[in-house]
């Protein structure tokens, strides 16, 4: 199976660039199932129901969010009826929406996606990532219920991805880190088996402070002292992704690359995609 994640939508920029490029990615690829992030693509904070349905259209199976995802309020009335939206499954119960899913690609696999939050420096703090990761796989397994298992842990610290990694390997295709909107260079195979990324970075525009427009993040580091809101910045943006072969046989990664789209950082599409 092929399957391509792509890390924070923020802004304008951010959402403009997914939905102009994934349809083509998706076409020139043969992609079989693709996860965005979107909790950043209102401005900068939360998400819209025009835009979650707008990154569908455009070809995304499933919208992952993370700690902004009631930013917008109207999230709260959307994400109960949307069973593609996905908010930290984490959150306590009651709260509206739900934190996994079952879909089913393009290819007729079963694919289990689930949002997870960390606790490491991370605002609000949900319940254990741990547990909940555990009660999520336990009620379907990779290999019984479902063909693959992508896991989107939205968190902050490496160190807390990386154990997380380490804890589901072999038991999942993928554990994706979002939140910082850096991608990182440690994409690898887990020795049972597991796809791993720290974070998939932004789909923004880098000219920027995390996809927002520099002038008032600087001015907080040097006068310490607000002047304004912090705004997305609105330059030409990048797409940031991880590409896997999902193996048909036994749900786990044969193979992942970066995948880098735009003007700011240097281009990589996958070379087994090519």
């Amino acid at each position: 199976m092929r399957f391509l994640f792509l890390g924070d939508m923020v802004g304008r920029a951010g959402r403009s660039a997914v939905w102009e490029k994934l349809p083509g990615l998706i076409s020139d690829f043969r992609l079989d199932f693709v996860v965005v992030n979107g909790e950043n693509a209102a401005g900068g904070f939360g998400i819209t129901e025009e835009i979650f349905r707008a990154t569908l259209d455009a070809g995304a199976d499933v919208v992952t969010t993370g700690n902004h995802v009631w930013d917008q309020r109207e999230a709260l009335t959307f994400a109960p009826r949307e069973e593609r939206f996905l908010r930290p499954a984490n959150f306590p119960k009651g709260t509206p929406g739900r934190g996994s899913g079952v879909y089913i690609a393009r290819n007729g696999a079963r694919v289990l996606v689930s949002n997870i939050m960390g606790r490491v420096f991370m605002h609000p703090e949900l319940d254990d990532p741990f547990a909940c990761v555990e009660d999520v796989l336990a009620a379907c397994p990779l290999g019984e219920q479902a063909d693959a298992v992508i896991l989107d842990f939205h968190a902050e610290a490496t160190s807390e991805k990386m154990c997380f990694g380490h804890f589901v390997d072999g038991r999942a295709s993928l554990v994706v880190g979002t939140h910082t909107h850096q991608p990182t260079a440690d994409h690898q195979i887990l020795n049972g088996g597991t796809g791993y990324l720290s974070d998939a970075g932004m789909c923004g525009d880098y000219d920027s402070s995390l996809g927002m427009d520099k002038e008032e993040p600087l001015n907080r580091f040097t006068a310490k002292v607000p002047k304004g809101r912090f705004e997305a910045a609105s330059g030409p943006a990048t797409i940031c992704g991880v590409a896997l072969e999902i193996s048909d046989r036994t749900g786990l990664c044969e193979k992942i690359a970066p995948l880098r789209l735009g003007p700011r950082l240097e281009e990589t599409v996958p070379a087994f995609w090519r």
